[in-house]
């Protein structure tokens, strides 16, 4: 078990037993969160002057204040937001229009909106996206008011803190954290201890043998998403911790063609060719596992929190037949990624950029923040929001704030950069599974492509 990981204590608490884990409605939009990775990369071409947080600008009756928010697998958490923004929105007497997107499409519709001109005012996203943003200067910088809000609540969770300092922002803030996680395994301890299974896997390895405890159709072992979705990028963490890198510790070439991608390969495909993976997993959006995990088809997935909120609110039979636990290890090492900082930034082309600041101040309400995070699936970013009662009373968000405070950077042990982000958003580590199982080539011709594409990508940040 490697050194970061030694003080990651999610499995004790998470074993606690039949509590329900974080999730959402199966009628939800699709959308996960946002699974992009801070990273470290060339600072911008330029350095705008560091906004400070004056005093909103006087409302204009005509004025309409756009915001785009990430969807979230809980219409609650998601229907809070708007409703949040709505209400700030009414008492400074201007009109608001949040429109909740889901979040693997954040890069496209910010891609296509700086084309057309049209940006909203503010919106959600990760350190991943902003890390190709600042680079034309898209985003303004919030130093002071990152700094306000932070002090207000006690300071800025350390990891969070140390999330958001990313060498390539060059000392700056652009965004204001509001939600940080990561995946959790759930298990099916009915049906897995009933096979005699009555403790956590140990190792992927260990999963594996595990899941043969299946019996399909009706349920299947491994409900991990192999498709093009942030979920499936999962399969990066799994061949990290079988010794595989994505790139060398410069993180400027890639190392994909190494004997434990091949290793890591060897196992998954091996693991679907007999049939433990549902047969769609490889073509699932970003609710496939969640659906699976709550219509009783997988007996084991990896979930930041969304299914124990869909559980608790709607199958407690489900709840009562789920056991959590902290990822498992591969041969190498055990990772505890937690997931890129979910943070609120302001486009430089924003017409109400004082407002956005306003907005900003209000969203981090402690008492707002409480009765959020008991309906979203993140740990806290700041002091004051871990004395939420959500935070000791359920087990998903327990698990949630000991991983904010003791699990492993999202790169580790790669180099967290934005070559690495783009290689995640890019999602080419589960495309090479998928051209093994799905197209029929060969783990070594795979392998060559995806070092081939990864190189790429890592050679347009030199």
């Amino acid at each position: 078990m490697q050194k970061m990981f030694g003080r990651f204590s999610l499995l004790p608490v998470l074993l606690l037993a039949a509590l329900l884990l974080a999730a959402c409605p199966p009628a939800a939009t699709p959308a996960e969160p946002a699974a992009e990775a801070p990273a470290e990369a060339e600072a911008p071409a330029a350095e705008a002057p560091a906004a400070e947080a004056p005093a909103a600008e006087a409302p204009d009756s005509d004025a309409v204040f756009t915001y785009w928010g990430g969807l979230i697998f809980s219409d609650t958490a998601n229907q809070m937001l708007v409703d949040r923004i709505t209400q700030w929105g009414e008492e400074k007497g201007i009109k608001t229009d949040v429109v909740m997107i889901n979040q693997n499409e954040t890069t496209q519709r910010v891609s296509a909106a700086i084309e057309a001109g049209t940006l909203p005012d503010a919106l959600d996203m990760g350190t991943g996206l902003i890390l190709q943003l600042i680079e034309t200067d898209q985003l303004e910088i919030l130093d002071d008011l990152y700094a306000e809000i932070g002090e207000a609540h006690g300071g800025w969770m350390p990891s969070v803190a140390a999330l958001t300092a990313v060498p390539a922002f060059k000392g700056h803030q652009y965004g204001i954290p509001f939600g940080i996680g990561g995946n959790v395994l759930f298990r099916r301890a009915d049906v897995l201890e009933a096979a005699g299974y009555m403790e956590a896997p140990q190792t992927w390895e260990e999963l594996g043998e595990m899941a043969k405890a299946q019996n399909p159709p009706e349920t299947y072992g491994i409900g991990f998403a192999l498709s093009n979705v942030g979920d499936a990028n999962l399969t990066t963490t799994m061949l990290q911790s079988w010794g595989g890198r994505i790139a060398d510790d410069e993180g400027k070439t890639c190392t994909i063609d190494s004997q434990e991608t091949r290793d890591f390969l060897s196992w998954i495909t091996t693991a679907f060719a007999d049939g433990l993976f549902p047969p769609g997993a490889t073509t699932w959006d970003g609710a496939g596992d969640n659906v699976a995990y709550q219509s009783g088809n997988a007996l084991f997935i990896a979930n930041p929190g969304s299914v124990y909120l869909y559980m608790r609110d709607n199958d407690p039979d489900l709840g009562d037949s789920t056991k959590y636990s902290a990822l498992p290890g591969g041969p190498v090492m055990r990772i505890a990624p937690m997931s890129s900082p979910n943070l609120r930034v302001i486009p430089s082309t924003s017409k109400h950029k004082e407002l956005a600041m306003d907005l900003f101040k209000y969203l981090a309400d402690d008492e707002f923040m409480a009765e959020y995070y008991y309906n979203a699936i993140y740990g806290p970013v700041a002091e004051s929001y871990k004395n939420a009662p959500i935070f000791t009373e359920g087990p998903v968000h327990v698990g949630l704030l000991d991983l904010v405070e003791n699990g492993t950077p999202p790169a580790y042990p790669d180099v967290d950069n934005v070559a690495f982000a783009e290689y995640g958003s890019n999602f080419l580590t589960p495309r090479m599974v998928q051209r093994v199982v799905v197209d029929g080539i060969s783990i070594d011709d795979a392998i060559a492509e995806t070092q081939t594409a990864c190189q790429a990508i890592y050679d347009k940040y030199q």
